[in-house]
């Protein structure tokens, strides 16, 4: 990941302000340069060996985001914290959509800076810390909503910052998260999912934050939190909108202060993660009704991200469905099945409640029961006709879901062939390997189909 930075060119017109900016930053360690505005500052980086860039954001003649644009011309890679008096996150995302790897809000504690500074990562070698380009590391779309997703993606990547991931359920947000650990310099470094959703609330923190033996019954040893786990590399919090008040309190704790105390233990100990949280709740609906801290739902959302839904970007289905058919049949080494052009459009017209889940799972399915490898829109089961749009309310509550549909398939097969797994592979028209894949992902009792 690069050494830490010891060179810091700090930039503030207001020459007190550089005195003690400058007099924390030595006392850390650090080996510091001044420049009274942007055009000092651009002679510095022509002379000078410079690791990162400290720079305010309202400076006379050259404004901090122009001496930015230019800097970066000079020096690609160059770490730029900017520094801001107005503190309001369009501010912040303008900045990172700039280039900026972190931003903070005058007035800031010294100490703030510097952990800021030490979590940042220099390449001692300019060919070795490149952060991806974004079209190599994203999947092919079509549809302008993800390709301008995309494009932030690989802009965000490039920073620290924390990121909120907003979407329906289904939609990848998760995948966005991944893409954007995977394209950063952290990528070496561990990708640390915490699902808050399904995490019952008294063991949440034990799980994030680990605790000490004999801290509480069955502590028989001691246990390192995800939290911990995710030091050097990324922290997803998934379904962040379900995290207990307590906990939102600890969370809030942790991102200000970069420390972590295990239950139980008297000692603290730092941590260096990014964090990433997700959630299709509406969390400034959850603010005003006092659900969730207004002052951490800001610290998590320096930049927010917005998956849209399926039936927002029907042009990517086709892709989705090619790829999603192609990787399934060479996981389970079945042989490749066709979508025909009629089928493509069909799962295009459909309106994907699930979203991109469900897609996949409709695939899946469609693929165990298609015949001849040939996958047809008789094989994909879903309630509905795709030219009605979303079904009525009441249609939709007597539908089993499509887990369930597919299952009672395989049951009625099994029960014609007499419990013969290769009869009722037979009868429905797949392999052998596909049904025993089915019965066990279901748990079909082949000896009890009663």
């Amino acid at each position: 990941m690069g050494t830490a930075p010891r060179y810091i060119l700090v930039v503030d017109d207001d020459r007190n302000v550089l005195e003690v900016i400058e007099a924390r930053l030595s006392s850390a360690g650090f080996e510091v340069y001044r420049a009274e505005g942007g055009p000092e500052a651009l002679e510095i980086l022509a002379t000078q060996r410079v690791d990162v860039m400290v720079s305010d954001v309202k400076m006379p003649d050259m404004g901090g985001m122009q001496l930015l644009t230019e800097a970066r011309r000079m020096h690609a890679e160059l770490p730029v914290i900017l520094l801001t008096a107005f503190g309001t996150i369009p501010d912040a995302v303008q900045a990172v959509k700039s280039g900026a790897v972190d931003y903070l809000t005058k007035p800031f504690d010294g100490q703030e800076l510097i952990r800021k500074l030490k979590r940042i990562r220099v390449s001692t070698d300019a060919t070795d810390d490149q952060v991806p380009a974004a079209a190599a590391d994203l999947e092919e779309v079509a549809s302008p909503a993800m390709r301008q997703l995309y494009d932030l993606v690989g802009r965000v990547a490039a920073s620290d910052v924390n990121v909120l991931v907003l979407g329906e359920s289904g939609v990848g947000k998760e995948r966005i998260a991944r893409l954007i650990h995977q394209m950063s310099r952290r990528s070496a470094e561990p990708f640390v999912v915490v699902d808050c959703g399904a995490t019952p609330t008294g063991l949440l923190e034990s799980e994030l934050f680990g605790h000490v033996k004999g801290s509480f019954t069955h502590a028989i040893r001691d246990k390192k939190g995800l939290i911990e786990s995710a030091d050097g590399g990324t922290l997803f919090l998934d379904e962040i909108g379900n995290v207990s008040p307590e906990m939102q309190t600890r969370l809030l704790r942790f991102i200000e202060e970069r420390k972590i105390r295990k239950i139980g233990s008297l000692e603290e100990s730092d941590v260096n993660c990014r964090i990433i949280s997700a959630t299709n709740a509406d969390l400034v609906e959850d603010i005003r009704n006092g659900r969730f801290r207004e002052d951490l739902y800001y610290r998590l959302r320096v930049v927010t991200l917005k998956v849209p839904p399926l039936r927002e970007r029907r042009e990517d289905i086709p892709l989705l469905a090619k790829r999603f058919a192609e990787d399934f049949c060479r996981v389970h080494e079945l042989t490749p099945v066709k979508l025909p052009t009629e089928t493509l459009k069909w799962l295009s017209a459909y309106p994907w409640p699930g979203n991109v889940r469900e897609l996949k799972n409709a695939l899946e399915a469609g693929i165990v029961l298609c015949r001849d490898g040939v996958l047809q829109r008789r094989d994909i089961q879903l309630g509905g006709l795709p030219e009605q749009g979303a079904l009525p309310q009441e249609k939709q509550s007597e539908t089993l879901s499509l887990e369930d549909n597919e299952r009672q398939t395989i049951i009625k097969a099994l029960r014609r062939s007499g419990g013969v797994q290769k009869d009722a592979a037979t009868l429905l028209g797949i392999s052998r390997r596909a049904i025993h894949y089915k019965i066990k992902k279901y748990g079909i009792d082949v000896k009890n189909l009663d």
